[in-house]
């Protein structure tokens, strides 16, 4: 009796097609972030029961009630955010590094913080056994930031939120970014709208531009607190 052989996914082929099928079709046109999704292992940064699926066009999740967003709106979020290459960078959701891996491609550093001790443990193996080495990954309350190393020439959430801290805010450098998925609330407090915004900092605060509608959970401690009519 001839024994079954299973064939490994070929995850090169999964890279490119996700690039050529999900990327590009939707608005992503800048070659350096083509590239560094097409060479990122993103399985690695996947439970491994779900490695198979790593290149879906869809949320993964990673742990009760954090994802891994979707590729199309992870790259789309890396095109817009105007990083240079001597940005020191604050990640907020670390989640498992995936986001922190390709944003450390374009910066000087990634300053990450996650507030779940089991993903921070996670993330810090996956970016090592990625060769990433200009990361660092702080577990702490994710609200809060990193204000030891502040101020920021940018800030990155991973993630959607009903509201931006003040804390993160202050953290920004005066003419810096802060990117994130915000979610509205309509009337009966039922969301009608999430999208990615890019924010800049000024002196009277933070001026945004809708860049794309996206989707995503809220991030623990970024949800609006809401009240009640009848």
């Amino acid at each position: 009796m001839t024994a079954l052989s299973l064939k490994s996914p070929d995850y090169n082929a999964a890279r490119k097609n996700m690039v050529e099928s999900q990327l590009r079709p939707n608005k992503v046109k800048v070659e350096p972030v083509l590239e560094v999704f097409e060479t990122l292992p993103r399985e690695r940064f996947v439970p491994t029961a779900l490695a198979g699926v790593a290149y879906a066009d869809d949320n993964l999740t990673i742990a009760a009630g954090r994802v891994l967003l979707q590729p199309m709106v992870l790259a789309r979020i890396v095109q817009a955010s105007p990083v240079s290459k001597s940005d020191i960078v604050l990640e907020i959701g670390t989640g498992t590094g995936y986001l922190t891996a390709v944003l450390a491609r374009f910066v000087t550093q990634v300053v990450s913080v996650e507030s779940d001790a089991d993903l921070a443990r996670q993330a810090a193996k996956n970016l090592a056994d990625s060769g990433v080495t200009n990361a660092e990954i702080i577990s702490a309350t994710m609200a809060e930031g990193y204000a030891a190393r502040a101020p920021y020439d940018g800030i990155v959430i991973n993630g959607a939120v009903e509201q931006i801290p003040d804390s993160l805010i202050h953290q920004v450098k005066e003419g810096g970014y802060l990117l994130c998925i915000l979610r509205h609330y309509g009337a009966g407090h039922a969301a009608h709208q999430a999208e990615a915004v890019l924010y800049t900092k000024t002196g009277a605060g933070l001026s945004g531009l809708s860049l794309f509608d996206a989707t995503a959970p809220i991030l623990p401690g970024f949800a609006k607190p809401h009240s009640f009519t009848f």
